[in-house]
């Protein structure tokens, strides 16, 4: 029983990130000292201690780019790019005017924007920059505010970077999904490559969670906030970001067109009612004539 009672806290003490890795050293040193698990079990948990902290590690801009670079191609292999060279310019365009007005302007690559080709309503920001907007929902945007606070969102989640934060968090998590059940039993050589193959394979399903279950609500509002705030800076209207959340909530009866939608966001409601005592100082969306006619050129055949 104390054997078990040990090796689960020192399975939780490494579960719990990078600051617990000397913890989990030491408590390893001295169970081992005391007899109650072998050297060689030791060595085993502070290894395993060492590959969570290397999970955590602080992800470079480089490393953000390769993995955002994986996660559009994983997203692209199920929704074709849009071929409409016009329509691409003008989202890139509008994006990356957006973008410098961010807090973070700049990433490894730079942004980059791409339509994709299916009438599903949903949009990805990818880590590094890689923002992926559907056809769909751009038929969904009135005018070029709404289309802006569209971008402006998925910019948000760039630029708090919800991705890697997601990654770090399932990483750890699998982590400490193996190492609790191996928890009473020998961790020996075969259990720490079970867990560095956990740290090094979940990427990839990581991946794929980013853009089947979305970012949690806290995320979403976190983006709604801050393309509010690049809205202002590039003199668009916030309440295009109101225009889009409403008419999306009204498209949620018609549950085969807003699958993606829904299953990837919270309630549009919910959101608006988040942000909406940010849009009181903002009257209706009025659009300048020459606004309105670039848009309606580049949307043309969407």
């Amino acid at each position: 029983m104390r054997k078990a009672l040990i090796l689960s806290l020192l399975a939780l003490a490494l579960a719990l990130g990078p600051g617990c890795a000397t913890i989990t050293k030491l408590g390893a040193q001295a169970a081992a000292a005391t007899g109650v698990i072998s050297a060689q079990q030791a060595e085993s948990i502070v290894k395993t201690g060492s590959a969570v902290a290397k999970a955590a590690e602080k992800i470079t801009p480089r490393q953000e780019h390769y993995l955002g670079r994986a996660v559009a191609a994983t997203v692209l292999g199920q929704y074709k790019v849009y071929d409409n060279r016009e329509a691409t310019r003008y989202i890139n365009v509008l994006g990356q005017s957006l973008a410098l007005r961010s807090e973070k302007p700049f990433t490894f690559s730079g942004y980059h924007f791409a339509i994709m080709d299916t009438d599903e309503i949903n949009a990805f920001a990818a880590p590094g920059g890689f923002i992926l907007v559907s056809r769909g929902l751009l038929k969904c945007c009135p005018n070029e505010d709404a289309l802006a606070a569209v971008l402006a969102h998925e910019i948000g989640h760039i630029q708090h970077a919800h991705g890697l934060s997601a990654i770090k968090k399932g990483r750890l998590t699998t982590v400490f999904t193996t190492a609790a059940a191996e928890a009473g039993k020998s961790l020996g050589s075969g259990a720490v490559a079970q867990l560095t193959a956990a740290l090094e394979g979940s990427v990839s399903d990581i991946t794929k969670t980013m853009v089947s279950s979305g970012y949690a609500r806290k995320f979403e509002t976190e983006a709604d906030r801050t393309a509010v705030e690049i809205l202002k800076k590039t003199g668009y209207n916030p309440n295009g970001l109101k225009q889009m959340l409403t008419d999306l909530h009204k498209r949620t009866e018609n549950a085969k067109k807003v699958a993606g939608f829904a299953k990837t966001h919270p309630d549009a409601m919910v959101r608006l009612k988040d942000i909406e005592p940010l849009l009181r100082d903002f009257g209706p969306v009025t659009v300048p004539s020459a606004r309105a006619a670039r848009f309606k050129k580049a949307m043309a055949g969407i």
